[in-house]
């Protein structure tokens, strides 16, 4: 029996062995890569995917992590000063071989990089004798810092450092060029007198100060916006050309006041408020139409408390409701914004205003006040005295008709009304001479004078009056004195004919 044990226990390790060694032959090549010599590796890196695999010794050091990025990603920010053009993260399985040689010329080192097993193997060889994480770094260090200095050499707006004193410890190219440009006595490679002459103080609390600098031969000097950072005992100062920032602004200012000049001199009174609805320009008139201090007015109110003084000053109507005030202002505010308020302002003064609300641009809402007193008196006047005409006209017995020199009938009094039965007023359209000759034809027996008539209402230059008889079907013969009157206008007055009888019809027999 301990024999048979013997036999089977010395099969099984055999059996053992044999499955060993067939597994070790079969073995895939990627579960050797992490077999390497730490001591005679140089800086080596092997992924999965964008998933780190293996590192040699120290090699780590050279990963730039940050949260939420990839090994490969790390890799990238790690190695990218020193060998610009690694491959992104997406495209690594298209990358079979890559090597790149070191961005410093000075730098020997070449960075190799190919796919074995599926996998990806980066390596760096560097024939330094230095150990390769530190030549690494610092070879970084330097071909990042070579693209920092470049970056702020070349920069096209003026970079420079100070110390604590204020004494310049570097300035840039553009620094020095400007330097050259106001021709400065002091403007040397080793000058620590600024061009930019201003206060530090004038920094405390904002992100940046205007400072002019003065080019000899130009009278107008070149402005520059500055900016600081500070780093420890140093400052970094940062000049930003803002040239065209201020042309513009004294364009616009200049802009501005000749609108102001212009609108000093309307009567018409101006009120533009921005979209913020504060006011933003007024004219003198607005003072004068309002009454409003001009004190209140350069305060830049806003819309609200500018009607709400016009209502105190009694240079708007009395609100029926003062309940609704805020409500109709609102309304009317919103009505100017869409350009369509126009109101007339009967003030218990006397006065009448007309109110415009315009929108402008970039929101902005432009109220026009005018008064327009005169010219409402004026119509009023002119209103009466129609009247007073047409009252005068129709206590006359004769018919009085007017046309203009178009033929339009333009004015007739009571008695033309009463005699040929017509209301011109009831008409929507025109009528002309040719409508009142139709109707008087209708009542009156032929004649060859109505032609006359229309020839004489139509006829251009000079004419001289005239008269004929015609016979009315009811009121008997009557004349019509036809006379030129002034724009080229006729009147004609028909006056029926005393102790005439009435037209009658006669029958033959």
């Amino acid at each position: 029996m301990a024999l048979l044990e013997v036999v089977v226990i010395f099969g099984s390790a055999v059996c053992a062995v044999t499955a060993g060694i067939f597994y070790l032959g079969r073995a895939p090549i990627h579960s050797t890569v992490h077999a390497m010599d730490p001591e005679t590796e140089g800086l080596s890196f092997l992924f999965d995917g964008v998933d780190l695999e293996h590192a040699s010794q120290h090699a780590e050091a050279a990963l730039k992590r940050e949260q939420g990025a990839t090994d490969w990603q790390a890799l990238k920010a790690g190695l990218s000063s020193r060998f610009p053009g690694l491959p992104d993260a997406d495209d690594i399985q298209s990358v079979e071989t890559l090597t790149l040689q070191a961005a410093r010329k000075d730098d020997g080192a070449v960075l190799r990089l190919h796919r074995e097993a599926g996998m990806t193997r980066v390596e760096i060889e560097d024939q330094a004798d230095d150990d390769p994480n530190t030549k690494h770094t610092i070879q970084s260090l330097e071909a990042e810092l070579e693209k920092l200095r470049l970056a702020a050499t070349a920069a096209p707006y003026p970079i420079w450092l100070a110390d604590d004193t204020g004494s310049i410890m570097w300035r840039n190219a553009a620094y020095e060029a400007l330097e050259r440009a106001a021709k400065r006595s002091d403007a040397g490679a080793h000058s620590t007198s600024a061009i930019f002459q201003f206060n530090p103080d004038d920094l405390s609390g904002k992100s940046s100060v205007r400072v002019p600098v003065q080019i000899d031969g130009n009278g107008t000097p070149e402005w520059y916006s500055v900016t600081t950072t500070q780093a420890g005992n140093a400052t970094a100062y940062h000049a930003v050309d803002i040239n065209a920032v201020i042309q513009a602004e004294v364009a616009q200012r200049n802009f501005v006041q000749t609108l102001a000049k212009t609108f000093a001199q309307l009567s018409i009174g101006l009120a533009i408020f921005d979209r913020n609805c504060q006011l933003a320009l007024f004219n003198p008139a607005l003072v004068d139409l309002t009454s409003l201090p001009a004190e209140f007015l350069s305060g830049r109110p806003d819309m609200l408390s500018f009607f709400d003084r016009l209502r105190d000053n009694r240079v708007m109507p009395e609100p029926k409701n003062y309940g609704s005030w805020r409500q109709e202002i609102s309304e009317m505010i919103n009505a100017a914004s869409h350009g369509s308020y126009h109101e007339t302002w009967t003030l218990d003064t006397g006065h009448t205003y007309r109110v415009t609300g315009r929108p402008h641009p970039d929101g902005a809402i432009a109220f026009l006040i005018e008064d327009i007193t005169a010219e409402i008196s004026l119509t009023r006047n002119f209103r009466a005295e129609l009247e007073l005409g047409q009252s005068l006209m129709d206590t006359l017995e004769d018919a009085l008709v007017v046309f203009s020199s178009a033929g339009v009938l333009t004015f007739c009094n009571a008695a033309y009304r009463d005699m040929w039965k017509l209301d011109p007023d009831s008409s929507f359209a025109d009528v002309t001479i040719v409508d009142c000759l139709q109707a008087w034809q209708e009542r009156c027996n032929p004649d060859p004078a109505w032609g006359d008539m229309r020839d004489f209402v139509m006829k251009l230059g000079e004419r001289a009056p005239w008269e004929a008889e015609v016979q009315h079907k009811d009121a008997g013969a009557i004349r019509a004195q036809i006379s030129p009157i002034v724009s080229g206008a006729t009147v004609i007055r028909f006056s029926e004919l005393v102790n005439q009888p009435a037209a009658t019809d006669t029958v033959s027999s």
